[in-house]
């Protein structure tokens, strides 16, 4: 039982992890799992990497914090970095996902009031998760989620996800629109991936229209789907794209970035955070991007992710209540044709950390570090679980 001091936003939590090396973790009773949810797609380079590790610790000998009042050199080395990766201008540094999205619509705002528009609006999805704070609530297609926290701000008009003729029909109808913010794979909404000209579809769709395409990269980004980031197998370049997560291997850091006329947006003084992108948020994240290249991980997600989604497609090909397996790189999820969340507790009786998204999607999101053996340990192991959970409801 967790302590009254905490708040129980979270409902009850029934396990204690204590420890973690590279794609494991061990709870306080000294039990291992195979973690493929990965702090929800946050530990990239698996638990306690040793290049990390390694520069937290010579940056926590060295120098934690200053604020932005001041250069820090790994805040400029690591903008150098993502620049030249991701293809654009520059870089926001903040704390999380959700307050890179913030800074998402901050741009958004400003260029719509650049352009006279009293309420500019931005296209979001439905079953779309963009984060928890008020604009980012707003953008997230969950009413759930939402209920509760009006009034919720207002400036955003909601469309279905892999639906370009649904935003060309609100263009013909709003002449206040600024831009159009999207998951490249909707990762809570149950792992959606859309048609495979979605993306650029939605470049030419702004382009047309004179909008930002602002692509929120939170969960997708930094090789989780077998690119550095997922609008990379489009081809196309976004105005803006935000990451967090698997940035910082478990170190909070998000990352805001702009091109073009999204680049120029921001002045001094009109945006800023203390903690974004302090020395050693930054250190751990150059040493991700640095692990990421040297040990060729982007590439071992795709090759992982295409023999993972096979290796489930067979297993689970002749059962009639799996709807789909679907994913891109190391982002899978498993549709049931029912709410299946006992799954997750079935799993940890079979050394396995896993999660159920959308109420009856189960969710993989392991490691980028998983080993051939791990994979199809995996896949082995949750096919057995859904098999054994549809005979049982049979």
């Amino acid at each position: 039982m967790a302590t009254p001091a905490l708040m129980q936003n979270y409902g009850e939590r029934t396990l204690t992890l204590v420890r973690g090396e590279g794609n494991y973790v061990w709870d306080d009773s000294g039990h291992r799992y195979l973690d493929a949810i990965a702090g929800i797609a946050v530990c990239g380079l698996g638990h306690c990497h040793p290049a990390v590790t390694a520069a937290l610790q010579d940056q926590a000998h060295t120098l934690l914090h200053v604020s932005n009042l001041y250069n820090i050199p790994a805040q400029e080395q690591l903008a150098d970095k993502l620049v030249a990766v991701s293809g654009m201008d520059n870089v926001f540094f903040s704390n999380s996902g959700a307050e890179a999205n913030e800074a998402a619509i901050k741009l958004a705002r400003r260029l719509g009031s650049e352009r006279g528009l009293a309420c500019p609006r931005i296209v979001v999805m439905e079953q779309a998760f963009h984060g928890r704070t008020l604009a980012t609530l707003t953008a997230t297609g969950n009413e759930k989620v939402q209920q509760g926290f009006g009034p919720l701000p207002e400036g955003f008009l909601r469309v279905p996800f892999n639906d370009v003729e649904a935003i060309e029909a609100l263009a013909a109808e709003h002449d206040d629109i600024v831009a159009v913010l999207v998951e490249p794979v909707q990762g809570e909404g149950g792992v959606r991936v859309p048609d495979s000209d979605y993306l650029r579809r939605l470049r030419e769709l702004c382009n047309r229209h004179n909008w930002l395409l602002m692509l929120d990269e939170i969960q997708t980004g930094n090789g989780r789907t077998g690119e550095l980031f997922a609008y990379q197998h489009a081809g196309i370049l976004p105005d803006v794209v935000t990451t967090a997560k698997g940035l910082g291997n478990g170190v909070p850091i998000g990352a805001c970035l702009a091109s073009g006329v999204a680049a120029q947006l921001f002045g001094a003084g009109s945006h800023g955070s203390t903690f974004g992108g302090n020395p050693l948020a930054c250190r751990a994240a150059l040493a991700v991007l640095e692990t990421l290249e040297s040990e060729r991980l982007v590439e071992r997600a795709a090759a992982l992710g295409d023999s993972l989604l096979q290796q489930l497609r067979v297993q689970l090909g002749g059962c009639d209540a799996v709807r789909q397996v679907r994913g891109l790189g190391l982002m899978v999820g498993i549709e049931l044709d029912r709410p299946c969340a006992e799954l997750v507790q079935q799993a940890r009786a079979s050394d396995l950390l896993i999660n159920v998204t959308a109420g009856n999607v189960v969710r993989l999101l392991p490691p980028l570090t998983l080993s051939d053996s791990e994979c199809r340990q995996l896949a082995d192991t949750v096919s057995t679980l859904i098999l054994q959970f549809v005979r049982r409801a049979a």
